[in-house]
C-alpha cells in the first residue's frame, strides 16, 4: 500500500492563488476572445478543485 502526505492548507493556498492570476489574466487580456474562454475553462476547473480541496478544508478546521 502506497501513502502520500497530503498538505490541503497549502494546496488551498496555491488553488486560490491560481483563480487569482487567471481572473488578473483576463482583466489584462482586453476582451481577447480566445484569452477569456481559455481563462472560463480554467476557472471551471478551478471550481471543481475548490469544491474538492478547499471546501473540505472548512470542515476540518
Amino acid at each position: 500500500m502506497i501513502t502520500a502526505e497530503v498538505n490541503l492548507k497549502e494546496m488551498g493556498k496555491i488553488i486560490e492563488d491560481i483563480k487569482q492570476k487567471v481572473q488578473r489574466l483576463m482583466e489584462i487580456s482586453g476582451g481577447m476572445q480566445c484569452v477569456d474562454r481559455n481563462c472560463d475553462r480554467i476557472l471551471a476547473s478551478i471550481k471543481m478543485l475548490e469544491l474538492n480541496i478547499s471546501d473540505v478544508l472548512e470542515f476540518l478546521e
